[in-house]
């Protein structure tokens, strides 16, 4: 039976903030707004592969890069920055404050693990409210790759303060609870977004509808 963890990171880009404003950013560029969901997967895939060949891609570096590419690099740089400074505006989900308010209050220490940007990062957490209760943020780019690959965990735990198997990543992405979990940590997945677990992918140890039960869950795990 997994332990009660001591400390919780959340993921941050869909898990805790809201990436649907950006479809009025892509519109007021002459895109569809449908475009957000396969821009955002070509972002994080290519993300993935600078890492698998040993190589680091700079958040606005790659998200440029793709976008370019899902216009048919016929959108200006202009308009292209006007859709990337959406990221800095993003709100928050209206379960992730009440989840990481109940953490924080039982006592758990709480971070955020992104690919975000630092600066972007915080600029958000602050707007939505969430900076109380966020004792730490840890970027890809502080780490110098990016999730899946386990060091990007490890490196969490490590400036949380606690060991990998005492750390729970928090997120709506079914494969990056695989990959906390392929690193030493916990997990908890939060339906909001994918509907059902992959079974390809290393459960996680709790899951639930929003972040709120999925807090409620962890908090229920044995201390022992």
């Amino acid at each position: 039976m997994s332990t009660r963890p001591s400390t919780v990171a959340f993921d941050v880009l869909e898990t805790l903030l809201d990436l649907d404003p950006l479809r009025a950013r892509l519109e007021e560029i002459g895109r569809p707004a449908r475009l957000l969901e396969p821009w955002f997967m070509r972002f994080q895939r290519d993300s993935m592969a600078l890492a698998l060949t040993g190589d680091f891609g700079e958040f606005g570096s790659v998200a440029r890069q793709a976008l370019r590419t899902d216009t048919g690099h016929t959108a200006s740089e202009d308009a292209i920055d006007h859709v990337l400074e959406g990221f800095g505006h993003l709100p928050a989900h209206p379960d992730a404050e009440p989840a990481l308010r109940r953490l924080s209050e039982a006592g758990l220490g709480v971070g955020c693990l992104t690919v975000g940007s630092t600066e972007n990062t915080a600029r958000c957490l602050e707007r939505a409210g969430l900076t109380r209760y966020v004792d730490r943020v840890v970027t890809a780019e502080r780490v110098g790759t990016w999730k899946p690959a386990p060091s990007v965990y490890r490196a969490a735990a490590e400036e949380l303060g606690t060991p990998p198997g005492a750390m729970a990543l928090v997120a709506v992405h079914a494969w990056d609870c695989h990959g906390a979990k392929r690193a030493g940590c916990l997990a908890g997945w939060c339906a909001r977004l994918e509907g059902r677990y992959g079974d390809v992918f290393t459960a996680p140890d709790v899951t639930g509808t929003d972040l709120v039960q999925v807090a409620e869950r962890l908090l229920e795990l044995s201390a022992d």
